[in-house]
């Protein structure tokens, strides 16, 4: 499990728990800087990995480019993917945001996640 501070953020169905993550998380495609923050947040939920959502402040945007892809989680709201583009390169649906998540996890709202076999993700707690 990830290192993290609790929140105290409880779904009303306990499957979700959400919390600040300590240290500095960064994402890296090869030796292309994605991602650095020390303002993650670790969102766990039963029956998933846990997930490091990054502000979208501490990504560079550049790199994104939104996908058609969406998706509905009755625990978490809505989310729009994205493609990592680099230097013509793109991996696809590599992240996702909640941009109006549900108030139970309404800290990862404006926040990314990351999942793709190429990114390297970072914790360094």
């Amino acid at each position: 499990m990830l290192a993290a501070k609790a929140l105290n953020v409880m779904s009303e169905t306990d499957r979700i728990r959400l919390s600040k993550a300590s240290g500095t998380v960064r994402v890296h495609w090869g030796d292309q800087w994605i991602a650095e923050t020390q303002r993650a947040r670790c969102l766990t939920e039963t029956g998933y990995p846990d997930r490091l959502y990054i502000p979208m402040d501490d990504v560079a945007a550049d790199t994104l480019v939104v996908s058609e892809t969406t998706t509905h989680c009755p625990f978490k709201g809505d989310a729009t993917y994205y493609h990592i583009h680099i230097d013509g390169d793109q991996l696809d649906d590599a992240a996702w945001c909640y941009a109006k998540p549900i108030s139970e996890v309404a800290d990862i709202a404006g926040h990314l996640a990351f999942d793709h076999a190429a990114l390297v993700i970072q914790h360094d707690a």
